[in-house]
């Protein structure tokens, strides 16, 4: 069973199709004991940080964790993998899961002495793919995929690809059965339908 949870943070409903265009029957849930039963679990985001928090009012994020400690497959999508570091500086006070280290910032105003324009809305590309990565089998380094994100992640000891847009942010972190992506995979074309794919052959 494959549940997306629903926590009113938009691309809900595009990621569900994507899943389904593969041949999988996602269940969108707000249940915490249906999300502890699945085998793997799908967190879209789309918006603020501020949004996560629902996830706790919910009794959503006890279960994640619990579906993580029990072997589940999880995916977080653009503000859902920045929702499994400690947090975002877009909303002090609400925490992430903590799966992985550090803060996810703005892009910074200026880089390279030249005026860096936010969000970073468009096409880039995936460098420096870690080669034991499952989530990115046969995606090949230079892959371009879809972003649209004003925040991003560290990179890390278990980020499995970078992008490059003022600086290198994490577009891909992934350690065992946790993984997340800052793009969206729904809107990137081939390249996100691999990704999608392999999630759902693990």
């Amino acid at each position: 069973m494959i549940a997306v949870i629903d926590y009113r943070a938009g691309n809900l409903t595009s990621v569900v199709k994507a899943l389904a265009h593969l041949g999988a029957s996602p269940i969108v849930t707000q249940d915490p004991d249906l999300v502890r039963r699945a085998d793997k679990v799908v967190l879209p985001g789309v918006g603020h940080f501020q949004s996560t928090q629902l996830l706790t009012d919910l009794g959503l994020t006890e279960a994640v964790r619990d579906s993580i400690a029990g072997g589940a497959w999880f995916l977080g999508i653009c503000v859902g993998l920045q929702w499994l570091f400690e947090g975002s500086t877009e909303a002090y006070g609400v925490p992430g899961l903590g799966q992985f280290p550090g803060m996810c910032e703005r892009f910074p105003a200026m880089y390279a002495s030249s005026a860096l324009k936010s969000p970073h809305v468009g096409w880039n590309s995936l460098e420096r793919l870690r080669r034991d990565s499952k989530l990115l089998r046969g995606v090949d380094s230079g892959a371009f995929v879809y972003y649209t994100h004003s925040w991003r992640a560290p990179v890390v000891a278990d980020t499995a690809a970078v992008t490059e847009y003022g600086g290198a942010f994490t577009a891909v972190v992934e350690r065992a059965n946790v993984m997340g992506t800052q793009f969206h995979p729904e809107k990137s074309g081939e390249t996100g339908l691999r990704v999608l794919r392999n999630f759902l052959e693990l």
